[in-house]
């Protein structure tokens, strides 16, 4: 932990041009909190620098060119379940701001022995999965999540769209469930520019991912209650959620809206009934006044990242495999041009599902 915090310290001193003599007593009262209790609290300037940089560092995010936009909160006095809660619907009201996203973190306390948090959501909204005698309702990415709130008691409605209640833990304390009030919820009617029909697929989808299950670390201290949000690039949801096989499976029946031959994979109904698609997501989003990017921006916007980490010193890391988008990535320069997956922190990272 000391070491970590030492890299930590001397990067946000040196980076924000802070004078040396004052990083040198900050280190000492650390060293002195360390020694007394194991670990040391981060002051607010240093969450919110670790919480950018983590962004910045982030290998698998194609959005890193807003990292310094990123609003911090600072919740980590709160030591109850409904103080999370209510911190949680801050957020959204905060990140959402009636379709104009705000990229925002909410950090609760550290992980210590006497406290931690856990969300037991992948993401805060999110849609159900249930398995019924007639196949698969919802989502199916959620079915072991939708069948832990309801052993917990929520109450199923068995619908394609139906939005997940909050499961929160405190250290070993049995989880609590907590609905979302509806008014914080915003979601995204899909409908298509030219194709009146698209209405009658009744999708729609929400307007904020807002990640929940990941832990963020910082100088060797590791918050397990972290959620984050920035705004969705379109690919996201009509090439991923509403397209996968093992997700909503929409391209058969938009291809057959279509008039297009599904009996043969030479005639690339998939790809056409996949573009279709997400000219109805972004579309739809724009109209409504929700924030979105499509792909093609997305990578121009991360050209410019690149350009600004070179100017700065700094080398750019990156999963290539998942900064490249998942529709016609080879029309983006980030399909031609390699990256070291190399993992630097601060940065957030997956944590064991608590179920």
């Amino acid at each position: 932990m000391l070491q970590e915090a030492e890299e930590f310290i001397q990067s946000y001193y040196k980076e924000l041009e802070k004078p040396e003599y004052e990083s040198s007593q900050r280190m000492k009262k650390i060293e002195e909190m360390i020694r007394e209790k194991g670990f040391y609290d981060h002051t607010y300037e240093e969450i919110q620098y670790g919480a950018k940089v983590a962004w910045r560092n982030s290998n698998r995010c194609i959005g890193r060119f807003f990292w310094q936009m990123l609003h911090v909160i600072d919740k980590r006095d709160i030591d109850s379940e409904d103080q999370l809660a209510a911190a949680l619907f801050e957020h959204m009201e905060y990140a959402t701001n009636n379709g104009k996203i705000r990229p925002t973190i909410t950090v609760f306390s550290a992980k210590t022995e006497e406290k931690q948090f856990r969300i037991w959501n992948h993401q805060l909204i999110r849609y159900a999965g249930y398995e019924t005698k007639d196949g698969i309702v919802g989502d199916p990415v959620s079915i072991a999540f939708t069948k832990v709130c309801i052993d917990l008691g929520w109450e199923p409605m068995y619908g394609d769209f139906d939005i997940l209640p909050l499961i929160i833990q405190k250290g070993d304390e049995n989880p609590k469930l907590y609905d979302i009030p509806k008014e914080l919820i915003l979601e995204v009617l899909i409908e298509h520019p030219d194709f009146p029909w698209f209405k009658e697929l009744a999708l729609k989808w929400y307007a904020v991912p807002l990640i929940s299950d990941m832990k963020m670390e910082i100088g060797g201290l590791t918050y397990t209650a972290a959620p984050f949000n920035g705004w969705y690039m379109g690919t996201e949801i009509g090439a991923r959620n509403l397209a996968d096989e093992d997700r909503y499976n929409k391209l058969p029946i938009i291809a057959e809206m279509m008039g297009l031959n599904v009996g043969s994979h030479s005639s690339l109904w998939k790809d056409r009934a996949l573009v279709e698609l997400n000219a109805a997501v972004l579309y739809s989003y724009k109209k409504q006044g929700v924030s979105i990017v499509d792909h093609h921006t997305a990578a121009q916007q991360f050209k410019q990242f690149e350009m600004k980490e070179t100017k700065e010193g700094r080398d750019v890391t990156g999963d290539w495999t998942w900064l490249i988008p998942p529709m016609s990535p080879a029309s983006t320069h980030i399909f031609h041009k390699p990256f070291k997956n190399k993992m630097k922190k601060p940065n957030y990272f997956y944590q064991k599902a608590p179920f």
